[in-house]
């Protein structure tokens, strides 16, 4: 059974006095035997989930912010999620829109249909998590990603 399950808050305190600010020295030349590897190029169906995870979590956020109906995610998540973030639109009080910032795919397991996305959202100021699990399900017009787990923090 997937569900949406409200993280307890860590982050301090929003600081109302400017940050100290930190020099750091300039940037350094390193030889070729200490540059950084080239990350890898992710495979087409990891660019199809990060595309559908990337839309599928801001119309979370959006419906969260009340700027979509909640009908609208039925078609991306798995039955039961969509009802399970009654409460976290309960209790939004509508201090700011969340924008979607980072959004990381890793596969799971080897076939490509399933993927596990962790990205972060600011709102006023602050940076939040919010994760998933995307798969490939068929349905009676095909293969389509879906939401199967989601988790808001």
């Amino acid at each position: 059974m997937s569900c949406v399950v409200p993280v307890v808050d860590y982050e301090p305190p929003v600081l109302r006095s400017a940050p100290e600010r930190v020099h750091l020295p300039g940037p350094r030349t390193l030889g070729p035997s200490h540059r950084p590897a080239q990350q890898p190029i992710p495979s087409a169906p990891m660019r199809a989930a990060g595309g559908f995870a990337d839309a599928a979590l801001r119309r979370v956020l959006e419906v969260i912010d009340r700027r979509r109906s909640l009908a609208q995610l039925r078609p991306l998540l798995a039955a039961g999620l969509v009802e399970s973030l009654l409460p976290a639109v309960a209790r939004h009080d509508g201090d700011g829109a969340a924008r979607l910032r980072r959004l990381r795919v890793q596969p799971v397991g080897t076939d490509g249909a399933a993927a596990e996305v962790a990205a972060t959202y600011s709102r006023d100021g602050r940076t939040h998590a919010i994760a998933c699990r995307v798969e490939q399900v068929l349905t009676p017009t095909g293969l389509r990603w879906q939401v199967v787990a989601l988790h808001i923090g």
